[in-house]
């Protein structure tokens, strides 16, 4: 049944509507269990008591309203389907639940779908499941508090340089030349900015992030890739400054960029790149 395009592809979509909807869990929750690291962190530095937290993992409590605690039973938790069944809001207040939950299930169950109508059943697609899965969840929790986390782009970086280490998507050689220059030419840009204008223009996490991509496509996919998130960057940039009225001075994060440069860049890259240089790449 998995060797049949079509079935693989509809399989790994209702996969892909469930890995959504715990990417949701993972945006929400992950900053938040951070932040209470860092705040015991500091505590500890100061001699000062721990800070108490009610216990917050990723799989614990259970999902819930935040504002009338109504714990959500399993029929509410069907990716997309409870969402429109309830029509958007908590049955147990009526409060609105945000349209992105769902939005974030769909994506990524039609970007597990196409990625196994395109790779076939495989290592391949399943690296790929792993690769989007992490750029979604680092693409929320960049908009909502414009952080990268280590915890996602660390492991990506290692997972990348392992499955290249088997040739999935390129050669090893041009995996961890890829994660090198990945890292330092965002770092050379920094630094240059800080200098220009002594502010910081972007964070360490866009380093990483980069370089997580180079380790899964190769330095041969770094230009494109980094041409692709300036343009998206700039397109969204200014939909959200005519639309949105968001301020020039509000920084609007570049991850979310790099994220979307890397899923087009590991389906279309190489057409891309052959298109713009010729049949020499």
């Amino acid at each position: 049944m998995l060797a049949d395009p079509a079935a693989f592809a509809a399989v790994a979509g209702l996969f892909g509507l469930v890995i959504g909807s715990f990417l949701n869990v993972v945006i929400h929750r992950l900053p938040v269990m951070l932040e209470r690291e860092w705040a015991a962190e500091c505590a500890d530095f100061r001699n000062e008591p721990a800070p108490v937290f009610e216990l917050l993992t990723l799989a614990k409590p259970r999902s819930r309203c935040p504002k009338c605690g109504h714990q959500i039973t399993a029929l509410e938790n069907i990716p997309v389907f409870s969402w429109l069944a309830l029509r958007g809001r908590c049955s147990g207040c009526a409060t609105g639940i945000s349209p992105r939950y769902p939005l974030v299930e769909l994506l990524t169950g039609c970007l597990f779908a196409f990625a196994a109508y395109r790779l076939g059943f495989g290592v391949a697609s399943i690296a790929a499941f792993g690769f989007i899965a992490a750029l979604i969840a680092l693409t929320g929790i960049d908009f909502d508090t414009q952080l990268l986390p280590d915890d996602i782009t660390l492991p990506l970086l290692w997972a990348g340089l392992l499955f290249n280490a088997f040739g999935t998507f390129t050669d090893l050689k041009s995996a961890v030349f890829g994660a090198i220059a990945g890292y330092m030419s965002l770092w050379l840009v920094y630094q240059g900015f800080k200098i220009a204008t002594g502010k910081e223009g972007m964070g360490y996490g866009d380093f990483k992030l980069l370089a997580a991509l180079g380790a899964w496509l190769g330095w041969q996919m770094l230009p494109l890739t980094i041409l692709l998130s300036s343009f998206v960057g700039a397109l969204i940039g200014i939909g959200m400054m005519v639309f949105a009225k968001h301020g020039r001075n509000v920084p609007i994060p570049f991850g979310p960029y790099l994220a979307i440069a890397g899923i087009i860049a590991m389906f279309w890259g190489k057409p891309l790149t052959q298109a713009y240089l010729g049949n020499s790449f």
